[in-house]
């Protein structure tokens, strides 16, 4: 599946799409790009006059990359298609978020997400998920797990 296939396919639309675009897209891990706008809703008030990415934005951003972008292209690896398919919608849920952060990330600045799936079975999905900014520096780093069905 080509990335911007993919990224079609994501459930979430402007102002929390957290993804722009996917470099590596493989059965193992997966690895995108976000750059967090300057204007983005979220730095009106956190903080005043220093505006810093929530933490729970960074923890939805590698979730978007890391875990959902992942499980749409497992679930279509597993798919043997030999007519066009109806559009089926994703119903998703993250079941465990254990992220510990190690520095901010500021308005403007572009991220680079990297996901290792650990296991997917029975539609659950678990990864090991590292976030760096731009010089490469780690930002946050956690183990995020959740479960991807499609609606027949």
């Amino acid at each position: 599946m080509q990335a911007t296939e993919l990224i079609e396919k994501l459930p979430y639309s402007y102002p929390f799409l957290f993804v722009d675009d996917l470099e590596e897209i493989g059965e193992e891990g997966i690895t995108g790009h976000y750059t967090f706008p300057e204007s983005a809703f979220y730095y009106q008030g956190h903080f005043k006059n220093n505006p810093v990415t929530p933490g729970v934005i960074l923890a939805e951003c590698m979730a978007q990359i890391g875990v959902v972008c992942l499980g749409i292209n497992l679930l279509q690896k597993g798919k043997e298609v030999e007519e066009p398919e109806e559009e089926k919608e994703l119903q998703i849920a993250m079941s465990n978020v254990d992220v510990d952060f190690f520095l901010p990330v500021f308005p403007g600045e572009r991220v680079t997400v990297t996901s290792k799936k650990e296991y997917f079975r029975f539609n659950k999905l678990k990864c090991n998920v590292k976030m760096r900014n731009e010089e490469g520096k780690l930002v946050c780093k956690g183990e995020i797990s959740g479960m991807i069905v499609e609606d027949e």
